[in-house]
């Protein structure tokens, strides 16, 4: 029963990492939007600076990731308030 309720939560938490995504863009543009009127330079973006470039990636880098663990944290304590059963590990793998 506990593999089963795991193997359902699988399809959700792929749902909650499309979620994520897409929060995490619109916080990105928001916060960007903030700093500067341009659109974010690409990687490949010819008169963009180094520091531009690299500042932009991680200030994304940091938003997605903090919006996927958010996400992925309340979907999982979601799933525990309304199934009993934890979707992921009891505790981190000692190493």
């Amino acid at each position: 029963m506990l593999f089963c309720m795991k193997l359902i939560y699988k399809p959700i938490g792929l749902l909650l990492g499309l979620a994520a995504g897409a929060i995490g863009r619109l916080v990105f543009s928001k916060i960007w939007g903030m700093i500067e009127d341009a659109e974010p330079p690409e990687p490949t973006t010819e008169r963009a600076t180094w520091p531009k470039v690299l500042m932009a990636a991680a200030i994304q880098g940091l938003i997605f990731r903090i919006v996927k663990v958010a996400v992925e944290r309340a979907g999982a304590t979601g799933w525990r308030n309304l199934t009993g059963v934890w979707p992921g590990e009891k505790e981190p793998d000692p190493e």
